[in-house]
């Protein structure tokens, strides 16, 4: 990778591997052997938010898949937090109060993986 690219990237070597650690493994371990055929948990990160999907065949064409925005977390570097976002039915993107932000991404995604008020999984 070029060098002038490596200053647009939002997130180092290390930060992306703690990243993958947390986010990655939630998403490859919450979902059922079972079902992984079809259903499965995804992330991407785009600049300093990572959001994480339902990945899972189109209702309406089975052979195509959907992405279902599920949560999502924006790193704020200025203040070395992350925030937790999850997606109502108005289809935007709310700050989830009731852990809205923290230094401790684990904490964020713990939360994420407890759903304890059914905001992310329903």
């Amino acid at each position: 990778m070029a060098d002038s690219q490596l200053t647009l990237m939002a997130f180092n070597e290390i930060e992306l591997k703690r990243i993958d650690r947390l986010v990655g493994t939630m998403c490859r371990e919450r979902i059922p052997a079972h079902i992984k055929d079809e259903l499965e948990l995804i992330y991407r990160i785009k600049g300093h938010d990572v959001t994480i999907f339902e990945k899972r065949p189109d209702w309406d064409d089975p052979a195509e898949n959907m992405e279902i925005p599920v949560a999502k977390l924006k790193y704020v570097r200025t203040k070395k937090e992350w925030r937790l976002y999850w997606q109502r039915r108005d289809l935007k993107w709310h700050a989830y109060d009731l852990l809205s932000s923290g230094p401790d991404l684990k904490e964020l995604v713990d939360e994420i993986d407890e759903d304890p008020y059914c905001c992310f999984f329903g």
